[in-house]
């Protein structure tokens, strides 16, 4: 019998999360795991009690046309990432992993280029987690080294690498 990976193992519960994203464009669900035990799990939406995009029916940032990856702060959702680290102590979080798996919300297609903004970047830096593993494909993934964010400061323009 063949088994599935840890990692996938791990990366279809995030896609499972996914199923309660309520955004528009992208949905994301993410996973936290230390010692091999599920910390938490997040997925993007707006704020408890407010409404979500699929509520009201249309995405702000897409309405004013605002390419992928640029103002985030007029988004309505928290995304999974940070819903993820908010639903666990850092206690608990730190040297664990975060497992992030994104589809596009029209189609249902697995996004191969997923990846954590330069917002959920820093939660995860703060949170102590180690790596994050983001699913590429049904059966594909990358693995992030959060210390590589750390050295690769996109907050910076041109950052020196110390280490």
């Amino acid at each position: 019998m063949d088994r599935v990976s840890k990692e996938n193992y791990y990366l279809d519960i995030a896609e499972s999360v996914l199923e309660r994203a309520t955004c528009l464009r992208r949905v994301y669900g993410a996973i936290i795991v230390k010692n091999d035990e599920i910390i938490s799990t997040g997925y993007n939406g707006a704020p408890r009690g407010r409404k979500n995009c699929v509520d009201i029916g249309y995405c702000a940032r897409e309405a004013m046309k605002v390419p992928r990856g640029e103002r985030y702060e007029l988004c309505r959702s928290v995304h999974a990432e940070a819903n993820a680290i908010i639903s666990a102590a850092r206690r608990d979080m730190v040297g664990g992993t975060l497992y992030l798996a994104g589809k596009d919300a029209s189609t249902g297609e697995i996004l191969s280029d997923a990846t954590s903004c330069s917002m959920c970047r820093r939660l995860i830096i703060n949170a102590g987690l180690e790596k994050v593993v983001i699913r590429t494909s049904p059966t594909d993934y990358t693995v992030v080294q959060v210390r590589d964010w750390v050295y690769e400061d996109d907050s910076l323009p041109h950052a020196p690498y110390i280490g």
